[in-house]
């Protein structure tokens, strides 16, 4: 009996021992390799996008001067004209009609003005010889005077006359392209109308504006001192168009608003560029890109990185184990990198491969520490 249970309890310890060996190659086998990153402070060269809106360097509405029909239009959608060159012609007749009737009523003036004179003078005479009153020698003054307002009021209507008639030929006040025409020949106009004749663009150069948060600006003017050493320092930016592609001239910002919208909270930024070949067209859009440098970041790759709901998490190994973190990142244009804004720090260890496979407080053990391709090129 005893060596029965001798026996038995051989078995058992061994049984116990094996199954311990087993428990233990099954937990060293969940222990998977990765490769790490130790996060250091570096510098990179960033890019931030601004959407946009194009203005020509001036966009002039065109609007009549006069009422009238339209009878002459001299240009079409997109010509280019310069400046004093006539574009629409309103109908001359009645102002024609109105300056040769000015032109009359000058004329009786001027014969009034000539018979006040002269019956001036003659009174002036016949006062002298006591022949008439002092009375009637200032009512002929005073007819000369009133003969003599009526001809300046007279020649006032004929330079209104002949500048009405003048306005019936609506030039451009600057060199540039044509908008849309709204109207056509045989179309009544006035000065009172909402909608302009046309809209003459100056597209030498062009007007991009964006807008900055408040907080961008105050960035600025920190790190400069002041918003107009800011503008100075400001490096060139390019312009994204519409279809993607990028502008091939760079501009400059020229101004910073001093006013905040109240309904965004952000202010209006302006940059210049050069349109020699007119690609850039005024009322367009496009996204602006802003070069700037960032001393002291946080950089990972974006393949250490996954997403959940537009919120993107790492995995940062503490104690072995592989930890989920949600972490604050802005995305540099070289599309392979993030900077880190929040949720890592500098010493902090990130699994950099394989995150798509892992899970939350999963053990891990590091098979080798990585550097970002950008430098291991430096």
């Amino acid at each position: 009996m005893i060596e029965k249970r001798l026996l038995t309890l051989a078995i058992l310890a061994a049984t116990s021992v094996a199954l311990c060996g087993c428990t233990e190659q099954t937990t060293e086998k969940r222990v998977r390799e990765y490769d790490a990153m130790i996060m250091h402070p570096t510098s990179r060269k960033l890019s931030s996008v601004y959407s946009a809106t194009i203005r020509g360097k001036q966009d002039i509405d065109i609007r009549p001067k006069v009422s009238g029909y339209i009878t002459d239009i001299y240009v079409k959608e997109g010509s280019v004209v310069t400046k004093g060159q006539t574009l629409f012609v309103i109908d001359q007749i009645p102002y024609q009609t109105e300056l040769q009737t000015a032109i009359a009523n000058v004329d009786v003036a001027k014969a009034a003005v000539d018979a006040a004179e002269l019956t001036t003078t003659s009174k002036e005479a016949l006062f002298e010889q006591n022949i008439i009153s002092e009375f009637d020698l200032n009512m002929a003054r005073t007819t000369l005077a009133s003969q003599r307002a009526q001809l300046a009021q007279a020649r006032a209507n004929e330079v209104n006359a002949r500048n009405n008639l003048s306005y019936t030929l609506v030039k451009s006040p600057a060199d540039g392209v044509i908008g849309t025409l709204p109207f056509r020949v045989g179309t009544l106009v006035s000065p009172s109308d909402a909608t302009p004749l046309t809209t003459v663009s100056d597209n030498s150069e062009m007007y991009v504006y964006f807008s900055m948060t408040e907080s961008q600006v105050l960035s600025l003017t920190r790190q400069h001192g002041s918003l107009e050493n800011a503008l100075r320092s400001m490096p060139s930016i390019e312009l994204q168009l519409s279809d993607g592609t990028i502008y091939p001239e760079k501009g400059r910002i020229e101004a910073i608003s001093g006013i905040i919208d109240p309904t965004t909270g952000a202010v209006t930024i302006r940059a210049k560029f050069p349109n020699h070949k007119r690609l850039l067209l005024s009322g367009g859009s496009g996204n602006v890109i802003l070069p700037h440098k960032q001393d002291g970041c946080i950089v990972i790759p974006q393949s250490a990185t996954y997403e959940i709901q537009d919120k993107v998490y790492v995995f940062k190994v503490e104690d072995g184990v592989a930890k989920s973190k949600i972490i604050g990142v802005f995305n540099i244009s070289n599309g392979k990198e993030y900077v880190v804004e929040s949720g890592l720090m500098e010493g902090d260890t990130i699994i950099v491969e394989g995150v798509g496979l892992l899970r939350d407080d999963t053990p891990v053990k590091i098979k080798s520490f990585v550097e970002n391709e950008s430098e291991k090129k430096k």
